[in-house]
């Protein structure tokens, strides 16, 4: 008996261990499609040019598309969004075939990025964006080109994706959104 109930406490023990290593996982970037919807706009995300972006979250199937990186990054500050986020992907645009046409695959982990911001490229709302790329020499080129910095995804200023005063989300910032 006591042998059986040692067998049961061990296995519940590895399971539990399991789902916690399933939760850590990054789930992978869905490709885009026609089926896509801005989340803000409600728009078809494949109809703007420019980076796109999606996050994944645990309480939900499908993605929250973006047709901007900026409208991305937002999401993450709002308040009243889902904060059970699991990933943040960006179109990175080191890889992507044109502006026009940033990509269905070529996502990058949005922390991991490079953003050039400040620069002469318009969203495809055309509004500021945030340019997304997986390395540093990508940036630098594009900023040469374009103008604008360099920063990391904390380092994104609040009233830049917000606009206005973000006085209401002073106590947010983008690194404390936690990915599992």
């Amino acid at each position: 008996m006591i042998l059986r109930a040692l067998c049961i406490v061990v296995i519940a023990l590895g399971l539990a261990a399991c789902n916690q290593e399933e939760a850590k996982t990054m789930p992978p970037p869905v490709k885009l499609d026609a089926a896509a919807m801005g989340v803000f706009c409600g728009m078809n995300v494949l109809e703007h040019p420019g980076p796109k972006g999606q996050i994944i979250t645990a309480s939900r199937i499908d993605p929250y598309w973006f047709t901007s990186v900026r409208d991305t990054v937002a999401f993450t500050l709002m308040p009243d969004q889902p904060r059970d986020i699991r990933a943040i992907y960006v179109s990175d645009m080191a890889v992507a075939p044109t502006w026009d046409a940033p990509g269905a695959t070529n996502w990058i982990d949005a922390r991991k990025a490079f953003f050039v911001i400040e620069s002469r490229r318009r969203s495809g709302m055309e509004t500021d964006e945030a340019v997304p790329f997986g390395n540093r020499a990508a940036a630098e080129a594009f900023v040469a080109d374009n103008g604008g910095r360099i920063v990391g995804f904390d380092e994104i200023p609040k009233d830049y994706v917000l606009g206005g005063t973000t006085s209401d989300l002073s106590d947010r910032d983008p690194a404390d959104i936690k990915t599992n």
